[in-house]
């Protein structure tokens, strides 16, 4: 290997000559020390780097030195694109070596040249977004690596993505068509010619779900894992290690079933009409509640009795479509006839699902839920503890393991962390941890400001006096304002209320438009009030004067009624344990961190945190969650908060 990390960080490096500004960071050299040692001898390191320490060049220096193929994982396609597009290039121009790399996203983020030709000839389901065709021809033209993000004329959530890009479900790999062109192909390829990828959470998962004895990957082999925005890894396993059917789901998939097979038009019908009677029997036993635990006990006679009535329909669908996946017929178009052989294997998909849901494995969670948007009826299940599946999967397995984020400790230790992603138990591979503070003088940058003089937050007063409270705290605050709710129903009370306060500036709420567009507006316009919830609690980064106040309303902490959050609660419980203390206060005090972090970004950042829960103040576990957050000076005079704003401008 060539010179250490910390050589080309440090003072005498090459780093100082390549940004403005520079300033040698303790923290960084100390966290490419330990990285290093992690990919040389095959370690494991939970690292927590408070905001400012320079992370991300702290794990890439090290990784582009090694020599083996590292992955790099974000939880967010937003950090993935500001690693590689925005970190990575410093990092190469460090090192001097030539290194390749490739940003892996998952299929939905990539055209499917064989769904465009279909949406274009009026075969495809969703006859929607039809007017920004034209758009994405010239861009498909031009681009080379079909990324959706690069069309930036189009929103997230465009109707005519759902209807062109690819996924697992439609993807016929050498039998398509377009295999030699197709994106995904070509991203494949560079993969497997690339030292560094970086993927997102669920492409990690998904890779590790299906190695094993057979050799089949959804990455490139490689030597070691460095998952940033750690925090998130419980989450994202919790999800991906689940099964979710939803009645929109089996609607949508027999609509493309019919349209495959239309001599099998009866049997889609059948098929519906069974579906339709088992999810209305789910959809009694919600009665007045949108989400609820669904045991096993709770599949009755009646909803067994449906569930097996669309299985035997499913079943037979299955095979007639899978039986003329390789006609011949010449009035069916070959598109269409090979969508066929992927029509059958997503209702093969469907039914297993299915029977996974009726017949769940020991440590599942099983609940219903209503959704919001189309009225219809989810089925669900989740493991409890991930912590077995990613020991066995992740931890278990050799490479060499880094975990970063911000926030992985709570009241200075990683036992909680440890506990929930199985780390508390003996691994092959040792395990390592590292602290590392701010690099930023909180107790004179910062102002914690936690009133004891608002409403508890289970009083119906709560939200009108936060409101008020919230708007006051912007009236005095030079800059920009964050306000992070807990819940929607806070964001629209205070949205509202800022609206109605009148206080010329800028009032931008989450769901007006993309996130990226609001924090785009955000920062240009520099005294703009921006309400939103739990996605901007992280990841977002707004340095200056931009942002001065960060208000959050309520303590984050997790619902209990939530199934998952229950039937933690419920193994805690069972092993004479706390599940406040060793569950929701913990979760809690995370996330808190995460919203904390939104305000200094750089040495000479200024600005007040409010958080309105007067717990945080009055109750014993308050002191807990103050004493994981960065050492500002606090306070619950709002008279304090104007004097630390007459200080910071001078008036």
């Amino acid at each position: 290997m060539g010179s250490a990390a910390r050589d080309q960080l440090g003072l005498y490096g090459p780093l100082p000559h390549l940004v403005d500004r520079y300033e040698e960071r303790a923290g960084q050299l100390a966290m490419a020390d330990a990285v290093e040692r992690a990919l040389e001898e095959d370690r494991i390191l939970l690292c927590e780097a408070a905001t400012g320490t320079g992370k991300t060049l702290a794990y890439l220096v090290p990784a582009l030195l090694s020599g083996r193929r590292v992955v790099v994982a974000t939880a967010s396609r937003a950090l993935q694109d500001q690693i590689y597009f925005k970190d990575l290039p410093l990092a190469r121009q460090i090192v001097d070596v030539d290194v390749t790399a490739t940003l892996v996203k998952g299929l939905g983020n990539y055209v499917c040249r064989r769904r465009l030709d279909l949406f274009r000839d009026g075969l495809a389901p969703q006859p929607r977004g039809r007017e920004a065709l034209p758009l994405v021809d010239d861009w498909v033209e031009q681009t080379d690596r079909g990324d959706v993000a690069e069309l930036t004329e189009l929103a997230e959530q465009h109707p005519i993505w759902a209807a062109i890009t690819s996924s697992s479900e439609t993807r016929l790999g050498s039998r398509c068509p377009h295999h030699e062109r197709c994106f995904v192909t070509q991203l494949k390829r560079r993969a497997e010619g690339s030292t560094l990828l970086v993927v997102n959470h669920h492409l990690l998962l998904a890779d590790l779900a299906i190695r094993g004895e057979h050799p089949a990957r959804v990455l490139p082999d490689y030597d070691a894992v460095i998952i940033d925005e750690a925090h998130k890894l419980e989450d994202v396993a919790t999800s991906f290690f689940g099964t979710r059917v939803t009645s929109r789901r089996v609607d949508r998939l027999l609509d493309e079933s019919q349209r495959a097979a239309p001599e099998d038009a009866s049997l889609c019908e059948q098929a519906r009409r069974e579906a339709q009677a088992l999810f209305g029997a789910l959809n009694l036993t919600l009665g007045r509640d949108d989400r609820r635990p669904f045991p096993h006990d709770a599949w009755t006679e009646t909803t067994q009795s449906r569930y097996f009535a669309l299985d035997d329909v499913l079943a037979a669908l299955s095979s007639r479509i899978s039986s003329r996946a390789g006609s011949e017929e010449p009035d069916v178009a070959a598109a269409v006839q090979l969508d066929a052989g992927v029509i059958s294997g997503r209702i093969s998909g469907l039914r297993q699902a299915l029977a996974d849901l009726a017949e769940p494995e020991e440590g599942q969670v099983v609940f219903l839920t209503r959704e919001a948007a189309s009225q219809g009826v989810a089925l669900t299940s989740r493991p409890v503890h991930v912590g077995p599946l990613l020991g066995e999967r992740l931890f278990d397995r050799g490479p060499a393991t880094i975990l970063t984020s911000a926030s992985l400790t709570a009241e200075g230790r990683f036992d909680f962390l440890r506990g929930r992603l199985g780390l508390d138990e003996p691994r092959e591979l040792p395990v390592d941890e590292l602290t590392l503070s701010s690099p930023f003088d909180h107790a004179h940058q910062a102002l914690l400001y936690t009133p004891i003089d608002l409403p508890e937050v289970d009083d119906p007063a709560f939200t009108p006096a936060a409101a008020e409270r919230s708007c006051a705290l912007a009236a005095m605050t030079p800059g920009g304002v964050f306000v992070l709710c807990t819940s929607n129903r806070s964001l629209r009370a205070l949205a509202n209320a800022f609206a109605s306060a009148e206080l010329e500036r800028p009032l931008l709420v989450q769901g007006a438009a993309p996130k990226a567009a609001l924090l785009s507006s955000f920062r240009k316009a520099r005294d703009a009030i921006l309400v939103a919830t739990m996605s901007f609690w992280e990841g977002v980064d707004v340095p200056g004067d931009a942002l001065r106040l960060v208000v959050i309303d309520r303590i984050p902490f997790s619902v209990p009624s939530d199934p998952v959050v229950a039937a933690r609660a419920e193994a805690l419980r069972a092993d004479g344990k706390s599940p406040f203390k060793h569950d929701a206060l913990p979760r809690a005090a995370l996330i808190l961190k995460q919203g904390y972090g939104r305000l200094l970004r750089r040495r000479d950042d200024v600005g007040v945190v409010a958080i309105l829960d007067r717990r945080v103040a009055t109750r014993g576990y308050g002191r807990a969650l103050v004493d994981s957050l960065p050492p500002a000076r606090q306070t619950r005079d709002l008279e304090d908060v104007q004097s630390f704003w007459r200080d910071v401008t001078g008036t």
